[in-house]
């Protein structure tokens, strides 16, 4: 499998397997002493996929822990990319009361995360995504903590339009999050992405994102964590990224009134006092995180 596969099985059919594989992540930081961050409806997800059925879900499954390349430390650095990103949702919620959470895939922050009153959580990703993660939460009475709004929209095609009619007001402040997204998109998909989202946000608005920046698939194939990956879950990580050169995204969203601030995952592992130190031929390394506000005025939307 490439990735782009599918977990074949009941109800499952149509997930992708990169989904389950941040579910694992999380399912093992929620077991550790010092989590970062705790999913207790990720190891449920990994229970009901027979193509993850012997995938651990404990970091006691681990034998090496830390020391593993995928179960330790990729697992661990998809910890403490949820943390940084339940953590700016947080702060973003006492401004913004919607959340739009791009390509949401097995997220759960909107029966995780303590939102203020009057939060809508906006959803978006393939219909079939959706439907599995609501009969997993619907088999353990799961409660949002907000108003949650499930979209089953391809982000390719017209998504705002269902978006509005859901309820999303482009005039109020929004919180948007592309937590495992804009890295798998071709440039131009990203651009279009981020002009869509301009064209809808008001100011004060707030993006999270995820990029990736100098990756080689040929030179970093054998990189531990990339290489952990394919071979143990048959997961081609790097065949998923786009081959042509990634956008300037910063930049990007400066010309359209954007500022932001930009991180590695390690500046988190200092802030937190644990996570993922850089190492020799690191995956990680070409990891940003980028924090966005929009403070231009306000631009006419789409209807």
């Amino acid at each position: 499998m490439t990735g782009t596969e599918k977990v074949s099985g009941t109800g499952v059919a149509g997930v992708g397997m990169t989904a389950f594989l941040v579910a694992a992540g999380r399912s093992i930081e929620a077991t550790r002493t010092d989590a970062l961050a705790r999913d207790t409806y990720a190891r449920a997800f990994l229970e009901t996929a027979p193509g993850c059925a012997d995938w651990p879900t404990h970091l006691g499954q681990v034998p090496d822990g830390d020391a593993d390349p995928l179960w330790g430390r990729l697992a661990r650095f998809f910890g403490l990319r949820t943390r940084a990103f339940d953590d700016f949702l947080t702060e973003a919620a006492h401004n913004c009361r919607q959340v739009v959470v791009l390509g949401a895939g097995l997220d759960t922050r909107a029966h995780r995360l303590a939102w203020p009153d009057g939060t809508t959580v906006f959803e978006i990703d393939h219909e079939d995504v959706l439907r599995f993660k609501q009969s997993v939460l619907d088999a353990r009475n799961a409660v949002p903590r907000a108003a949650r709004v499930a979209l089953p929209v391809d982000l390719r095609q017209d998504w705002t339009g269902p978006l509005i009619a859901a309820g999303f007001d482009p005039t109020r402040p929004t919180a948007w999050l592309a937590e495992g997204l804009l890295p798998y998109l071709p440039p131009t998909a990203e651009r279009d992405l981020l002009r869509i989202l301009d064209t809808h946000s008001a100011p004060g608005s707030v993006l999270g994102c995820e990029v990736k920046h100098g990756v080689d698939a040929v030179a970093q194939r054998d990189y531990p964590i990339y290489a952990a990956v394919r071979e143990r879950t048959g997961i081609d990580l790097l065949a998923l990224l786009s081959a042509e050169a990634r956008p300037q995204t910063v930049a990007e969203l400066a010309a359209l009134g954007w500022t932001s601030d930009v991180y590695t995952p390690f500046d988190f592992t200092r802030q937190y006092g644990r996570g993922p130190q850089p190492a020799p031929d690191d995956a990680l390394a070409a990891n940003r995180w980028i924090f966005a506000t929009c403070s231009a005025a306000l631009r006419s939307v789409a209807a």
